[in-house]
């Protein structure tokens, strides 16, 4: 009996592995498809019979018969990004994406066989088509879907306003890319393979075109902001100008009424003093000796008069005749 069981077990982890490890499935009389998947059984390489699609539990004869099995959901298609001439002669780069399933997958198995070749033959469709449709119009037709108009925001000296440009769109972006999804699908049908879409992921211009649209805009701004900046230093030198002119008006202004009041105080002190001289001109002698005395002497000055001069006469005592105010 023990010399039996490495034997037993050796034939159960067998039976195990043909009935669970899919490499050995052309072992097993049966197959089995679920709700995502469908099967192409093949007889020395060579389909049998019609495809199985409709989930379920199958059989088939092992060893000679194998099971192919081909996914039934969407599959996605990532094409490699190309330099296209458009019509206007403008070198872009587009980068596209398509959607497809496999419909009929012995159709599928008889020409391309994998989901690789598949894509290998998709490279080829697929990429031409863009390429045909693309160089048959403009940049403008690949990028806007229709005439709607756009808003440029475009800066003046009185701010920033909205400009409305309008292009003539003949077939347009979703237009150009449902003729790209219909000039490659009769093609795929042929291998078994229904094109659900194609669309357009990154759109660019050439490295040394995006370049020279780069520097294009930024020189743009430059004069943008050179065209605000000197209209600013206008405008601080209108400025400065009026507050220059106000200034002086304001000064030349104060000046002629200081220079009013000063004359009407002159005239004041004129008229008084031309009052009191003829009241008592001995009294006005006496003030104006007075100013003279403040102004010609000093703690610094010294003087050697007589008693008698007439310049300190003044010293010796006033006698004014007295005026009564009427």
């Amino acid at each position: 009996m023990n010399n039996k069981m490495p034997i037993l077990i050796a034939l159960i982890v067998f039976v195990l592995l043909v009935l669970f490890w899919k490499p050995l499935d052309t072992l097993r009389p049966y197959y089995i498809v679920d709700e995502t998947e469908q099967v192409v059984i093949t007889q020395f390489g060579q389909p049998v019979g019609t495809a199985t699609i409709e989930p379920g539990f199958y059989w088939k004869k092992p060893l000679l018969q194998k099971a192919n099995y081909f996914p039934k959901n969407l599959l996605e298609w990532d094409g490699e990004p190309g330099q296209i001439n458009t019509l206007d002669k403008t070198y872009i780069w587009i980068d596209t994406f398509a959607r497809w399933r496999i419909v009929d997958p012995l159709k599928f198995f008889q020409n391309v066989s994998t989901e690789t070749s598949a894509h290998a033959r998709m490279d080829d469709i697929v990429d031409s088509a863009v390429r045909n449709l693309v160089t048959q119009y403009s940049l403008i037709e690949t990028v806007k879907n229709s005439d709607r108009k756009m808003e440029i925001l475009e800066f003046d000296s009185s701010g920033v306003r909205e400009v409305s440009s309008t292009v003539t769109i003949k077939m347009g972006r979703e237009k150009i890319i449902a003729a790209i999804t219909e000039q490659a699908r009769p093609k795929l049908e042929a291998l078994g393979i229904e094109l659900v879409d194609v669309k357009i992921k990154r759109l660019n211009y050439r490295e040394e075109v995006r370049n020279s649209v780069y520097n294009r805009m930024i020189a743009e701004r430059k004069r943008i902001a050179e065209k605000f900046r000197s209209e600013g230093q206008g405008e601080a030198r209108k400025i400065e100008g009026d507050m220059e002119k106000e200034l002086k008006r304001i000064t030349s202004e104060a000046y002629r009424k200081a220079q009013e009041v000063r004359g009407k105080a002159d005239a004041e002190a004129t008229r008084l003093y031309a009052d009191s001289l003829g009241r008592d001109p001995e009294f006005y002698s006496f003030v104006q000796t007075l100013e003279i005395y403040k102004t010609a002497l000093d703690k610094e000055s010294s003087l050697v008069l007589t008693t008698d001069s007439e310049f300190l006469k003044y010293f010796k005592g006033y006698q004014g005749k007295r005026t009564v105010a009427p």
